[in-house]
């Protein structure tokens, strides 16, 4: 249960369930296949990070990465699922910045090399994404206890950021979130 909860999470695929109770019955279908697709995706790193929104076979895309290439790509793996009547895309491309490139590898660096990350580091898709825009750090992600979530934050806190804001969620918390849909 683990690994599909971090599958369908880490990618942070936002979904509400009053649009869920409203929505056809093969979106719940669309956006794990939305999901899968993310996460194939080879240029997909822990720097980006994709929202999905599936209503009635609409996919609404948001989040940030870090080219302009991974945008249009993952559009267009997106059309490609069965099902998808429409991509809109509303992924932005952050900023090119080399200090907030040194930030990411540092920050990433840092927490995947701390002995508590190993496990999380060696996932085929790590779980924790930092996102780095204009010098403000935010985590994303699903870890497996809120003593991991305030570990990261705190590693991520003792680098040079102008703010560090944290989004990740525990396994506990993403499982109850799927549960609601």
């Amino acid at each position: 249960m683990f690994a599909r909860v971090v599958a369908t999470v880490i990618v942070t695929l936002a979904m509400s369930a009053p649009s869920w109770a409203a929505a056809a019955p093969g979106d719940f279908q669309i956006f794990q296949d939305v999901s899968k697709q993310v996460l194939r995706y080879p240029q997909f790193t822990i720097f980006d990070s994709v929202n999905a929104q599936v209503v009635e076979g609409v996919v609404t895309l948001s989040g940030k990465v870090t080219m302009p290439y991974k945008r249009n790509d993952i559009e267009r793996r997106i059309a490609e699922v069965a099902g998808v009547k429409q991509v809109n895309n509303e992924i932005t491309v952050l900023p090119v910045s080399l200090f907030d490139d040194e930030l990411r590898f540092r920050i990433s660096r840092a927490l995947y090399g701390n002995s508590n990350f190993w496990r999380y580091g060696s996932m085929v898709n790590p779980p924790i994404h930092i996102i780095v825009e204009n010098g403000r750090v935010t985590l994303e992600g699903v870890v497996n206890s809120n003593i991991d979530r305030m570990l990261a934050r705190s590693i991520a806190s003792s680098f040079d950021a102008f703010e560090v804001t944290n989004n990740l969620r525990t396994d506990a918390e993403a499982k109850a979130e799927l549960e609601k849909i």
